[in-house]
This record gives structure tokens, sequence and C-alpha cells, in this order.
């Protein structure tokens, strides 16, 4: 039985007013961040979901000037705003933002396409505020990316059908070893690059050119969030996102929804749908949501301590 978005029984949700941070009231250790910027300087920012990012970013642009230039793989599509946590339209219009929501879902986009445009952006005389929470794309700027082949439509079909331990198999251990092993996108990228091209996507990485902006011709931050405040910060945000319309959201999508498109795999959307098909109470799609969030944060988290351990620590809360 499918639900009526119009009529769903609510989950009980915060007041938008309390979901992003304004960027009005600085924190002592955002000024003390500011402190020691310059104008000029690029910055990055990276850090696990739902830790505040944007807000720091516009809080740079507000007080130093910049372009924010998104760094997050969900936020490049332009079918979701809400439920992948874009900038809002309040937000993008007290900054310029760059390569959100410009992407169709079914367009193919990588690390390399998302390179190649974050390339021309650094050609231009604004200074770049490069956030987001996709590490790759971080590690393909600062350190640079192997000019692997494109993957042939037939192998990315077959890869599709396969499940995470298949995918897995057939992936070399020095590749296993480098990429997020629970992160069936970054699985599945590594057995296709096996298959097409004989060679593991650590070799690959191994032949990598100069990276586009060394690491330290700018100021990379990532964002250190406390366990508990991150995960309260999850579930306030997905009641948030429920409040401004994210079932509508959804139910725009329901009648293309793909999940084997990269478009549609954003977290929540699954849930959201599952629940507009009649399959799930709404109260069950936003606790399994939520679950899910918290889960890819900690991924996230462990990931970032370990590649960005050099970056300035930026503390939340």
């Amino acid at each position: 039985m499918q639900q009526n978005v119009a009529n769903e029984d609510k989950v009980q949700c915060i007041p938008a007013a309390l979901g992003k941070e304004k960027s009005t009231a600085m924190s002592d250790s955002t000024h003390d961040l500011l402190k020691q910027l310059t104008p000029e300087q690029p910055v990055l920012i990276a850090g696990p979901t739902a830790s505040g990012k944007s807000a720091l970013a516009l809080d740079i642009a507000a007080q130093q000037g910049g372009v924010i230039v998104n760094a997050d793989a969900s936020q490049v599509y332009d079918c979701w705003r809400i439920i992948s946590a874009r900038p809002s339209a309040d937000e993008e219009s007290q900054a310029p933002h760059l390569l959100y929501g410009h992407i169709a879902a079914t367009a193919p986009y990588s690390t390399g396409h998302w390179l190649r445009e974050i390339i021309e952006v650094l050609k231009s005389d604004a200074r770049p505020i490069i956030v987001g929470g996709t590490g790759l794309y971080f590690n393909a700027l600062t350190k640079g990316l192997a000019d692997i082949p494109a993957t042939p439509p037939e192998i990315r079909a077959q890869a599709d059908l396969l499940d995470l331990e298949t995918l897995l198999g057939g992936i070399d251990q020095q590749t296993a070893a480098r990429i997020d092993t629970l992160n069936r996108v970054r699985v599945q990228r590594a057995w296709e690059v096996q298959q097409a091209t004989g060679r593991g996507l650590a070799t690959w990485q191994d032949d990598t050119g100069p990276p586009a902006l060394p690491l330290e011709q700018c100021f990379p931050i990532v964002v250190d969030a406390e366990k508990k405040w991150l995960n309260d910060r999850i579930a306030r945000r997905f009641d948030i996102m429920i409040a401004q319309g994210a079932l509508e959201e959804a139910a725009q999508v329901k009648p293309v929804y793909d999940p084997s498109l990269p478009a549609h795999r954003a977290i929540g959307a699954s849930e959201l749908i599952a629940y507009l098909n009649g399959d799930m109470a709404l109260d069950t799609a936003r606790d399994a949501a939520v679950t899910a969030t918290r889960q890819f944060a900690k991924r996230q988290r462990t990931w970032m301590r370990s590649k960005m351990a050099t970056w300035h620590q930026f503390s939340r809360p």
C-alpha cells in the first residue's frame, strides 16, 4: 500500500529554525581559527556528516571572502537538496557556491569528474573554501589522481548484480587494505578497475601524477566531532529534514527511483522510498535512516583520523 505524503503519520519534528547553525554567532574556536587564516589562502574543510562544516565555511566566507566549493559526492546531484543536506537557498545567497546540485541523477560522475571541475575553479582569482565529507575528493585534490580508463558499461552492469562479499573477493589485498570495505560504492569501483584493466586500483594509485592543490599550499581543517554530540545532532537533523519536506522530495524521485544509481544511494532515500511504497512505517524509516547516518559518520571519523592526522583539528562542540 502506497502512502499519501500529505497525510503521513508525522514523526516528532524540531522546528526548522533549530536546524543548521547560523553564522551570525561565531564560537570562540571559530574566531581563533580565523586568526590563523589569510584571506587569499585556499581552505579545505573535511569532517563527518552533520558536523557543521557548511556553517564553518560560511563563517570564513563572511569574514574573509571566498567561494564555497562542494566536496561531497551526494551533494553534486540535482535530485536532492534536503535529503543530501545541501546548503539552503538562503545559505547560498550569503556567499558564492559552486558544484552543488549541478549533475543529473542519471549522469556518470566520479572523483575524476569532480577533480577536473575543481581544477577549473582553481584557475580563477577567487579564494576557494572547499568543504565536504568525501575523503577521496580531498585525496585526489591534494595527492593527485591516477588516470584510470573509464569502466566499460557491461562490466559496470555485471558489478551492479554482485553482492558485497563477491566484489571483495575480486579485488587484490593491497587495494582492499586502502579502501573502506564496508562502502559498496568504493568496493565496486575497485572491482570494476580490476576487471577492466587487469590491474588493482592500488597499483593505479601508485602511478599518480602531481596534485592540483598540494596540502602545503592551503589551510586544511578537519572537524573532530564528539561522538554523542554528533549522534544527537544526526537524529535532530533528520527530523528537521522531514519537517522541511524530505518526504515530498522523495516522492518526486520515487517514479524514477533506481537504487543502482549513485545519486539515489543518498542516506535516507531508500528508507523514505520504502515508507512511501508502504513497506515501512515512518518511525521505522526515520530510525533506520538515523542509524545508517550514524554508521556512515563513524566510518568517516575513523577514515579522517587515519588519513588527515596532519590537518588542523577543529573540535565540535
